[in-house]
C-alpha cells in the first residue's frame, strides 16, 4: 500500500468471498427448508408428478320400484381416452385413429383432430362405451388408446314416474326427483387407478400400478308401483287432452298406511325424453303434487262437515234451511248453481254440495276451532313426504291482520286457502283409516353397504274420532252412490268421495272463466285399498266442474286399479243406491 489506502483487489476479493459465503448460507438454510422442514410436502409433490391418478366411477344403485322391479339403474360402461403425447407419432396416430373410428362408428378426421388438438394430457373420444365392446376395443392394444371403467345410467320403463325418479346429468349427479333427493345414498365412492408417469406424464411401462376400487351405490325402494304408476299417467293424459287442459295432477295411495302408490303429473318429461336445452324443462320435472298449490274447493266440505259432527255440533240428519245466499257486510255468498233448496240435511247439503251449508256449519263451529281442526288434518303445513320442494300451502289465521270474518265462511267450502294435491289427500284419509292423519312416504326402504334401513308408517295424529271417520266415510258413500249418475261411481264397487270446483286464482281476483277440478275419494269404501286424488287445472270445451270432468276420471283409474290388484267386487254390477231424499 505505497499509498496508505487498502489494496483495491485485497477489498473486492474479501467482498466476493463474503457474498459468496453468505450465498452458501443462503443455499444450505433452503436445502435445510426442503429436506428437514417442507421434506413431507415435497414427497407428496414429487409423487404426483410421478404417479398419474385417474378416478373410477362408482356405479350408481338403483331406484326400484314397491315390487322391487328397477326404474332406475346402471350398467358397467368403459370410457375410451387417447393420448395426445403419443399421438404427436402422426403416422401411428393416424392408423390408431382409423381403427378406432372402425370400433366406435364415428369418423376418424374427427378422432384424430381432438386427439391431436393438444401437446399432452388425456383425451377423452367417447363415454359410456358398451362393457363387451370396450373388452374387444382394449384387446386390439391401438396405440396411445386406453379405457377406464364407468357407468351408464338407464331406465327400463322410459319416461314413468319422471319427475318422481328424476335425471342424472353428465357429471353423475342427480339433477331433480328422487335422482337428487337421494342422490348421497345412489351415487357410491369412486374408484382410483394410480400409476408411475415420466416428466411428461406419460405412463411408464412395466411400472408399479396401483388401484381403489369403486364402491357402488346403494339402492333406493319406492313405494310407487310401476302397474299402478303407469294406469294415472294413462288416464290423466287422456284427461289432459279430452278437456285441452293446462295440465293436472293424480295421486294414489294406501289410506291405512299413507304409502304413495302412483305419483303422475301433466305436462311432465321423463329420462327418456329429456332435453336439458328445453326452456320448458323446469315446468316439465316439476312434481306438481307437492309443489302446486291451489285452492281445492268443495272437498274442503268433507273437513269442515267431520269439524261439525266430532264436536257434536249435528249429526248427518240436522237440518238447516237453505235461502241459497248468505250476506257478509259487502259479500254475498251463493251456491254454486245459485240455487235455494229449503229444508236442507247435513247429508244433503254435502250430496247438493252447497256453499250455504258449509258457512253454515263454519258458524256453529266457530273461526278458533274452524282453524285448529284445518292444521290436525293438515292443512297449511308440510307433510314431511320426504322429497324436495314441497310446499306447505297456506292458512290465513283470525291473528293474522288481513283476516276478516268472511274468510271463515270462505274456507268452509274451500276458498282462499291453498293447499297441495297430497295434503288434501292425506287429509282425506282420515275417513278411510278410522281417523288418523298417516304421514304420506313414498321410500320403503334403503339399502347401502352399512345396512338396511326400511321406513314404517307413521301416524301424525288423529284429527277426529273413530266414530266420526265412520260417519263421514258413509256420508260420503251417500255423495258418490247416492247420486244417481254420479261420474265417480265404478261398476261393482261401494265408492266414497267428494267433487271440488274452484277458480283460478290471478292477481287481481279470480279468473271467472278458468276452474280447476277435483275429486278426492277412496274404494271400497267399507274396507278402502286406495284413496285416489284426481286434479285437473284448467279444463275447456264446456265441461269445467269437478263432477264432470275429475269425477269420471277417478271412475277410470280406480276400476282399472280394483282389476289390477284383484279386489272382488263388492256389489252386484248394474245397481245403483240412491239415497232418500
Amino acid at each position: 500500500m505505497a499509498d496508505g489506502r487498502p489494496d483495491h483487489l485485497t477489498w473486492r476479493l474479501r467482498l466476493l468471498a463474503t457474498l459468496v459465503g453468505l450465498a452458501m448460507l443462503a443455499l444450505f438454510v433452503r436445502l435445510g427448508q426442503i429436506q428437514i422442514i417442507d421434506h413431507e410436502q415435497y414427497v407428496e409433490e414429487a409423487a404426483f408428478t410421478h404417479q398419474g391418478v385417474d378416478a373410477v366411477a362408482a356405479p350408481r344403485g338403483a331406484i326400484l320400484d314397491s315390487t322391487g322391479f328397477p326404474l332406475a339403474t346402471s350398467v358397467e360402461t368403459w370410457d375410451v381416452y387417447v393420448d395426445s403425447f403419443l399421438w404427436r407419432q402422426a403416422d401411428k396416430a393416424r392408423g390408431a385413429a382409423t381403427a378406432l373410428a372402425s370400433e366406435l362408428n364415428m369418423d376418424a378426421r374427427t378422432i384424430l383432430g381432438a386427439g391431436t388438438a393438444q401437446r399432452g394430457g388425456d383425451i377423452v373420444v367417447r363415454r359410456q362405451l358398451p362393457y363387451q365392446q370396450g373388452i374387444a376395443l382394449a384387446e386390439k392394444e391401438l396405440w396411445g388408446v386406453r379405457l377406464l371403467p364407468s357407468s351408464q345410467r338407464i331406465y327400463p320403463e322410459g319416461d314413468l314416474a319422471g319427475p318422481l325418479v328424476g335425471y342424472v346429468g353428465l357429471d353423475g349427479k342427480g339433477l331433480w326427483g328422487a335422482e337428487s333427493d337421494f342422490d348421497g345414498i345412489l351415487s357410491g365412492k369412486l374408484g382410483l387407478v394410480i400409476s408411475e408417469r415420466d416428466a411428461l406424464g406419460r405412463p411408464i411401462s412395466f411400472a408399479g400400478r396401483t388401484s381403489r376400487d369403486p364402491v357402488a351405490g346403494g339402492e333406493v325402494q319406492l313405494t310407487i308401483d310401476r302397474f299402478i304408476q303407469g294406469i294415472a299417467e294413462r288416464r290423466l293424459n287422456e284427461a289432459v287432452k279430452q278437456y285441452s287442459a293446462k295440465g293436472g295432477s293424480i295421486v294414489v295411495m294406501d289410506p291405512q298406511t299413507g304409502a304413495i302408490l302412483a305419483m303422475a303429473s301433466a305436462p311432465s318429461t321423463g329420462p327418456k325424453s329429456t332435453n336439458l336445452n328445453d326452456p320448458k324443462l323446469a315446468d316439465n320435472v316439476r312434481n306438481r303434487a307437492i309443489t302446486d298449490m291451489y285452492e281445492p274447493g268443495s272437498v274442503i266440505k268433507t273437513l269442515t262437515t267431520a269439524a261439525a259432527i266430532d264436536m257434536g255440533k249435528v249429526t248427518p240428519g240436522t237440518t238447516f234451511d237453505d235461502t241459497g245466499r248468505v250476506v257478509f257486510g259487502t259479500y254475498a255468498i251463493t251456491n254454486w248453481d245459485f240455487s235455494a233448496n229449503g229444508k236442507m240435511t247435513v247429508t244433503q247439503y254435502l250430496q247438493k254440495s252447497l256453499n250455504t251449508g258449509a258457512v253454515w256449519l263454519s258458524g256453529l263451529i266457530g273461526a278458533k276451532d274452524f282453524y285448529r281442526y284445518m292444521q290436525s288434518f293438515g292443512i297449511g303445513e308440510v307433510t314431511h313426504i320426504g322429497l324436495s320442494g314441497e310446499a306447505e300451502g297456506l292458512v290465513r289465521l283470525p291473528d293474522d291482520p288481513n283476516w276478516y270474518p268472511v274468510d271463515l265462511a270462505t274456507n268452509s267450502y274451500g276458498q282462499g286457502l291453498a293447499a297441495t294435491p297430497v295434503q288434501v289427500l292425506t287429509a282425506v284419509n282420515t275417513f278411510a283409516n278410522g281417523g288418523k292423519l298417516m304421514r304420506p312416504y313414498v321410500v320403503s326402504r334403503t339399502v347401502t353397504p352399512t345396512g338396511v334401513r326400511s321406513f314404517q308408517p307413521v301416524e301424525v295424529r288423529r284429527p277426529i274420532t273413530q266414530q266420526t271417520a265412520i260417519t263421514m266415510s258413509q256420508m260420503m258413500n251417500l255423495v258418490v252412490d247416492g247420486v244417481e249418475f254420479h261420474g265417480a261411481q265404478v261398476p261393482g264397487y261401494e265408492v266414497a268421495g267428494k267433487t271440488g270446483t274452484t277458480l283460478v286464482s290471478i292477481p287481481t281476483g279470480y279468473d271467472l272463466d278458468s276452474t280447476i277440478a277435483t275429486f278426492a275419494g277412496f274404494i271400497p269404501y267399507r274396507q278402502p285399498r286406495i284413496s285416489v286424488l284426481v286434479k285437473i287445472d284448467q279444463p275447456t270445451g264446456g265441461l269445467n266442474l269437478g263432477g264432470q270432468v275429475a269425477a269420471p276420471v277417478f271412475s277410470k283409474v280406480a276400476a282399472d286399479v280394483m282389476h289390477y290388484m284383484g279386489v272382488a267386487p263388492t256389489k252386484p254390477i248394474g245397481t245403483r243406491q240412491v239415497a232418500a231424499r
